[in-house]
């Protein structure tokens, strides 16, 4: 009697084993909001459907019900046959590019679902495919009821699914199995979609690692996140795959492109004014930690009362300097909310430069100065080299990102953390952190896509202190 490898089921493909087909979809009602996923896994050869999985997951975004989907298909096809081939076929731009490895996973909070995804079957063993919405009905009314029945308070159920009669049979689609072109898959296009599919687990392997890795070392360390050589791990380049679907562009778009969902967006808070403001005198993290002036506490309440009138704020996190904290705390109290501390959004140390102003650093510590001007990698005397800071505030990001997937979240910081954020969001090099004026009190902000892109939406706003 044949096993389930020697199915005759199967005809066209190589050796005995068997094909499957995964079509999966996932939703959210408010983006984020109330959230569920589908799945359906059919036989390649005849269309025929072998199983289905849908889940209300609660509250999460389109794209984390998606990979939800993606990953719940995988695991009911490795279920059916753990050594079978898996042709997955999604209408989510976004899944299928980055598991076939053309864009980079770089959301903190995709990287672990990408994984899992990958951690099922080998990654020779999958391909992806994009297909339009309308090629998807049926993993999408599963989808749909799986949210219908979680906001009934009920758990999906096999038996009372009408998903496949209410999207229609397809399975005229599936013979031939065509490439994301339109045309027929051949050997040579598996092959490649399979390189692609490696890359996309190296590189999301690396990128978790070293999230991982600066979350490790945490606060309270000389460097949290520098990384050695040993937190490098080796990223396979793929051969270059054919697109995902007809004129469809195989690199992340720049402007107007498809939906990512909701991005997190950081609002970014400068603390109000100390008695060094006025004086311009460098206070930094290793100097006396002062607190608000007068003028300070008030910039803080005018900061709170404009920011309880957008009423966006979902979190506030806070450096743990003291400026900081009587700030953030101003906002929290107005909003309703708790207050989080990240060591790692504290500002540079300008160790002897400390309570100094520029003149006096320029009179005292020239040739220091000079370097500290020209090169990121230069530190003031006896303190932390803007290079420093950048690693250590781009890992806090990474981890509030991480945290807090979705949301609107409202950073208390610096004036240096809140240059960084804007660098980086523009792709503009550290030199750029000497071109930009931030004033006490001021409000920026930065969204972040599923895709890994940042937009600067807001940059040094001071209308609510007018």
């Amino acid at each position: 009697m044949p096993g389930p490898q020697d199915s005759p089921d199967s005809p066209d493909v190589p050796g005995s084993r068997r094909t499957f087909v995964v079509e999966a979809d996932g939703g959210s009602r408010g983006n984020p909001g109330p959230a569920g996923y589908g799945a359906v896994v059919r036989d390649a050869g005849t269309g025929q459907t072998l199983s289905e999985a849908a889940e209300y997951i609660g509250t999460a975004t389109n794209n984390v019900a998606e990979y939800r989907g993606l990953i719940a298909g995988l695991r009911a096809a490795h279920a059916l046959d753990p050594q079978a081939l898996v042709r997955v076929r999604m209408d989510s731009k976004l899944v299928v590019e980055q598991m076939s490895g053309r864009w980079k996973i770089k959301h903190p909070g995709m990287r672990p679902l990408a994984l899992e995804a990958a951690s099922v079957f080998p990654p020779d063993s999958v391909t992806y495919q994009w297909i339009p919405r309308e090629e998807n009905k049926h993993a999408d009314r599963l989808a749909n009821e799986a949210m219908d029945a979680g906001r009934r308070g009920e758990t999906w159920r096999p038996s009372a699914s009408t998903a496949e009669l209410d999207a229609g049979a397809h399975a005229d689609t599936l013979p031939g199995l065509t490439g994301a072109s339109g045309s027929p898959a051949t050997p040579e296009s598996s092959a490649e979609a399979r390189a692609a599919a490696r890359a996309a687990v190296r590189q999301a392997v690396r990128e978790t690692h070293r999230t991982a890795a600066a979350a490790e070392r945490g606060a309270g360390t000389d460097d949290p996140t520098a990384l050695t050589a040993a937190d490098e791990l080796p990223v396979e380049h793929a051969a270059p795959a054919a697109p995902a679907g007809r004129g469809e562009p195989s690199t992340p778009q720049v402007g107007w492109g498809a939906d990512m969902g909701t991005p997190t967006t950081l609002v970014l808070l400068r603390h109000g004014e100390t008695p060094l403001t006025p004086l311009k005198r460098f206070s930094g993290s290793g100097g006396t930690d002062p607190e608000l002036s007068a003028t300070g506490l008030r910039q803080a309440e005018a900061a709170a009362s404009a920011l309880a009138a957008r009423g966006t704020v979902q979190h506030v996190v806070s450096s743990p300097l003291v400026r900081c904290r009587q700030t953030a705390r101003a906002v929290a109290d107005r909003l309703g909310l708790g207050v989080e501390v990240e060591h790692d959004l504290r500002e540079a140390d300008f160790g002897a430069w400390e309570g100094l102003t520029f003149a006096e650093v320029r009179e005292r510590y020239p040739d220091d100065l000079d370097a500290w001007l020209a090169s990121p990698e230069a530190a003031p005397t006896g303190g932390e080299s803007f290079a420093r800071v950048i690693r250590r505030v781009e890992a806090a990001r990474d981890r509030i990102l991480a945290r807090h997937a979705g949301r609107t979240v409202l950073l208390v910081t610096h004036v240096t953390p809140v240059k960084v954020l804007a660098c980086t969001a523009l792709g503009a090099p550290p030199e750029a952190l000497f071109r930009m004026e931030l004033s006490a009190a001021s409000l920026s902000a930065v969204a972040y896509y599923a895709d890994g892109n940042a937009s600067l939406r807001l940059l040094n706003d001071t209308g609510h202190l007018r």
